[in-house]
């Protein structure tokens, strides 16, 4: 026999029926690893009485003082260089030794709960408890919180490509891989615990991960609501999962990093980024069927809200949206939302309201029974372009379906839209002004939407005791312009320096778009909608 060493200790933590007993026979394979199949299971059985078929028999060769498993059996000196301990998550109790947590080498292994469920429900009886997924996202906040933050691996990844998963694995835990971590013999394993005949009669049939079955059998009704239960939890931990199947999808960097933690507003709650979905069956999805509006945040007030708000009922009455939320609803869930997330300046809502959720899929509105979905999404967002230095325009094509794919492609900034007749009528994005000697132009709210920008640029057009002319504009006039600039929420007063290839005028910023700038920058200093709470900073 050979001399005990100061072995390090690996902990693998999972729900049952996760391919963790798969797992374990991957690391018995290693000449460098030992392992210890659920050494806290008697301990669990006796503090929670929990019955078992096995259970006596259990109790009688296991350990079951939690702590002296903790100190004397998965700590205690061994044989190899490594321990693999493999733990079900509803095995780590309160009361026992932190040691468990702060030492060793932590990972943990997680799977869809509608691949786990029907397999489960063969041995014991279907539970939120049983599952253990709550105790496994405790475990992973614990590990975290101890500054011991442990990788995590989706089973997928272990049935679609193993040795990859393995590597991955291997890697984050600092250890070298063994080829032979891929294949095992069949058969029960000198390893098994004494519960192996009742739970691991499959995996003694495999010699190594198989790929997952292609078409799994219904989904049991009975294990629906189990299995809404259970999935958030899932999820959680999914985010932060090693993902080896997908590796060209690298995450893309936020144009505002600060947005990556940020709360919005869908149908009556708060609810962070990425868990701010909507259904599959509410009408935006289904058809496209919603209204939206822009709105933007000076100073602790939101500009024009009214106005915007006025558009927004408009719009949904037009469409004849029914069980439409009331005009004080829909500020409080706006204020709400900023305040919140303590957005009170240069921030912009994106304002929408879909004709809701609907009993089964289809286009008739008839299907619509729940009411109204709102969506109230808040970013920090500056301008979103260049209104010092100026944006590009080019001419789409197309007169509908997103004309802006143009501007892309053209690397412009935006795309000017043209009316049936072939005149201007706006960009993909915002309204659109000239200056021609002196004297202001727009086109006709004809084929444009009427911007409230737009609206409010016009009326400092005549504050400033300019001229303006509000007309049929064509495209060569915009070519032959002095100045031109676009109105929009997003962007506010931006200057055109080129269109089609064309300078516009002497390519910089013109003198009457600098003057409206600044005529627009002063209203938005003083006028809006107060924001409850907010507090004019010192």
């Amino acid at each position: 026999m050979g001399s005990e060493i100061e072995t390090e200790v690996i902990h693998s933590w999972s729900a049952p029926r996760s391919l963790s007993t798969s797992l374990m026979y991957s690391f018995a394979q290693r000449d460098d690893t030992e392992v210890l199949d659920e050494p806290l299971y008697a301990h669990h059985l006796k503090v929670t009485g929990v019955d078992r078929p096995y259970r006596e028999d259990l109790l009688s060769q296991m350990e079951s003082d939690g702590n002296k498993v903790v100190n004397n059996i998965i700590y205690g000196p061994g044989g190899k260089k490594y321990r693999y301990c493999k733990h079900i998550s509803k095995q780590r109790l309160p009361g026992l030794s932190d040691e468990l947590i702060k030492k060793g080498k932590h990972f943990i292994l997680i799977r869809n709960p509608l691949d786990i469920l029907q397999s489960f429900d063969k041995v014991v009886p279907s539970s939120f408890h049983e599952l253990g997924l709550g105790d496994l996202v405790s475990i992973y906040s614990e590990l975290c919180a101890a500054g011991n933050r442990p990788p995590i691996i989706d089973a997928a990844e272990l049935q679609e490509d193993p040795e990859a998963a393995l590597r991955g694995l291997c890697e984050d835990l600092d250890i070298p891989f063994q080829h032979s971590m891929l294949k095992w013999e069949a058969g029960p394993k000198s390893v098994d615990g004494i519960w192996a005949p009742w739970w691991y009669k499959s995996v003694h049939k495999s010699t190594g991960f198989s790929r997952a079955v292609n078409y799994p059998p219904a989904f049991p009704r009975s294990l629906y609501e189990l299995l809404e239960q259970s999935l958030p939890f899932y999820n959680m931990l999914r985010c932060h999962a090693r993902q080896k199947r997908y590796p060209k999808l690298v995450k893309p960097s936020l144009p505002v990093p600060a947005n990556e933690k940020i709360l919005v507003w869908v149908g009556d709650e708060l609810l962070p980024r990425d868990s701010a979905t909507v259904s599959v069956f509410d009408s935006v999805v289904q058809g496209g069927d919603s209204v939206w509006e822009g709105l933007r945040i000076y100073n602790g007030k939101v500009f024009k809200l009214e106005e915007h708000l006025d558009r927004l009922f408009d719009s949904a009455k037009a469409l004849a949206f029914n069980n439409v939320p009331t005009r004080d609803y829909v500020k409080e869930a706006i204020f709400k939302t900023l305040i919140r997330n303590g957005m009170f300046n240069n921030s912009h809502i994106r304002l929408s309201l879909t004709r809701g959720k609907k009993v089964t899929s289809g286009m008739s509105p008839g299907f619509n029974l729940y009411g109204c979905t709102l969506i109230v999404l808040a970013e920090w967002k500056p301008p979103v372009y260049d209104n010092t230095g100026g944006i590009t325009l080019v001419t789409a094509t197309t007169r509908r379906n997103s004309p802006n794919i143009e501007g892309n492609n053209a690397n412009a900034d935006d795309a000017i839209m043209l009316d049936k007749d072939g005149y201007v009528s706006e960009t993909n994005a915002t309204n659109i002004f000239l200056v021609k000697k002196g004297i202001v132009m727009t086109p006709h709210a004809d084929y444009c939407l009427p911007g409230i920008t737009r609206a409010t640029v016009m009326e400092l057009v005549k504050t400033e005791d300019l001229v303006l002319e509000e007309r049929r504009i064509s495209l060569s006039e915009f070519h032959t312009a002095d100045e031109v600039w676009t109105t929009g929420t997003m962007g506010e007063l931006s200057p055109v320096l080129r269109i089609d290839g064309r300078t516009v005028g002497d390519g910089t910023v013109g003198p009457v778009t600098k003057r409206l700038q600044n005529s627009f920058k002063k209203l938005t200093e003083g006028l809006g909608v107060p924001i409850p709470t907010y507090q004019q900073p010192a």
